[in-house]
Parts: C-alpha cells; sequence; structure tokens
C-alpha cells in the first residue's frame, strides 16, 4: 500500500506546465509540513505534483502561504545530470487537494471561496463545547 496524507502550508505559488504530447496540465508546488512533536518548530518539505483539471484548479486559485490537505502517493524519481551524476528525487502525487483555508481575498484567489460562504458556518459557536455534553454519572453511559 501506498498512501500518504499531508496538511500543510504552501511555500511558493504553484507552477503549472503542460506535457508536450498530449498538452495535459501538471502543477507542482512545494508544502512545509510541520513535526508534531519538534520543540523548535521544524517542517519538513515535500514536492507535490498535480495532474489535470485539479493541477489547473491547484495553479489558479492556490498561492503561497494557502493551507492545503494532500492525499496522494509516494513516487520515486531518478535522472542523470549533464555532467554524469545520478540524482534522486520523492514526491507525493496527489489524487486529491483540498483548499483548507480562504486565503488571501488580494491573491489570485479573489472571488472563489473553496466551496464556503460566510452564512454556511453561522450556527456553529466557538464557546469550546464541540456539540457535547458532559455524562455527570457513569450510570448513563448506555453500555
Amino acid at each position: 500500500m501506498n498512501s500518504v496524507i499531508l496538511i500543510g502550508r504552501l511555500t511558493r505559488d504553484p507552477e503549472l506546465r503542460f506535457t508536450a504530447g498530449t498538452g495535459k496540465a501538471v502543477a507542482t508546488f512545494t508544502i512545509a509540513v510541520n513535526r508534531p512533536f519538534s520543540q523548535s518548530n521544524e517542517a519538513d518539505f515535500f514536492r507535490v505534483v498535480v495532474w489535470g483539471k485539479q493541477g489547473e484548479n491547484c495553479a489558479n486559485y492556490l498561492s503561497k502561504g494557502r493551507l492545503v490537505g494532500i492525499q496522494g502517493r509516494l513516487q520515486n524519481n531518478n535522472y542523470e545530470t549533464s555532467t554524469g551524476e545520478k540524482r534522486y528525487t520523492t514526491e507525493i502525487v496527489a489524487n486529491i487537494v483540498e483548499f483548507l483555508d480562504r486565503g488571501n481575498r488580494t491573491d489570485r484567489s479573489e472571488g472563489f471561496s473553496a466551496g464556503f460562504n460566510d452564512t454556511e458556518f453561522s450556527d456553529f459557536t466557538d464557546d469550546g463545547s464541540d456539540g457535547f455534553q458532559a455524562i455527570e454519572d457513569d450510570d448513563d453511559i448506555p453500555f
């Protein structure tokens, strides 16, 4: 099984290219993912590749600093430099890219809200209750 799920912020704007033969879109970008138990806020950087229409959407609506969720697979590649050195790379080939924040309204995503609008979440409050009620007595537990 080869499955990866990451949440991180873009380190720069996505780069969009089209393949020579078929003209298929491919977007590439790098995300920074914080290490969960790091004392000094360390991060790992992953190169992400997104194909097709989803790649075009990433290039059009994402920009540096945006928070994204990535689901995909790891892929290893190698190539030889002009000096004959062999280089190895690892990248995430994304199947799903979720835009997790609204972004800055002055960036390229102006008018795009990744499917959210201000009224969808008006019923939720940030009082820390999470909609759950505390159980006072263990006898109230149904199991």
